[in-house]
């Protein structure tokens, strides 16, 4: 983000091993060591070796089972845009999953209760919601970077965000 953008990050982060935000309460975070194992956890610290680590706002499911998010919670509102990391019971299989919303005739989005049990259909062990609204964004590396869902910011379509870190995953082509 630009120096002026208005950005709080909290939670754990991890980038190359260095730790530049520290975990905090209510802030479940996914940790990857180098040897490319995925935990997500709720609470305490990343292990040691953790190469990457980033945090989210609920935990959606865990042990393969939907989880219950406060009603009250800030992004427990309703129909919105969603960006979920989730891992399978061995820890070694992502998934990224984005949710388009806010764009009537298009996508309006998805509650978390919705989400929560589209991840375990999938297959999902393990899932936290990262963010919603207009830093729901997945992009891919082909022809330089394109973005492959439909943003939205201010209420408008393909205009992303400024957020604060963002989860990166190099891969190669099979």
């Amino acid at each position: 983000p630009s120096s002026e953008a208005m950005i709080n990050l909290v939670g754990q982060a991890i980038s190359k091993c260095s730790e530049y935000s520290s975990s905090a309460a209510k802030w479940p975070f996914l940790c990857i060591t180098a040897t490319k194992q995925a935990k997500i956890l709720e609470t305490g610290k990343c292990p040691s070796g953790t190469d990457q680590a980033i945090a989210g706002s609920a935990i959606l499911v865990a042990r393969g089972k939907t989880v219950s998010v406060d009603k009250n919670a800030p992004d427990n509102q309703g129909l919105l845009p969603r960006t979920v990391v989730g891992i399978d019971a061995s820890g070694k299989k992502l998934w990224l999953v984005v949710v388009d919303g806010r764009q009537p005739f298009y996508s309006e989005g998805v509650t978390l209760a919705e989400l929560s049990q589209i991840l375990v259909e999938l297959g999902i062990d393990s899932a936290i919601n990262l963010d919603g609204g207009g830093s729901a964004s997945l992009v891919v590396a082909a022809d330089g970077a394109r973005l492959l869902n439909s943003a939205v910011r201010n209420r408008i379509p393909m205009r992303e965000r400024p957020v604060g870190n963002h989860l990166g995953i190099y891969a190669q082509p099979n």
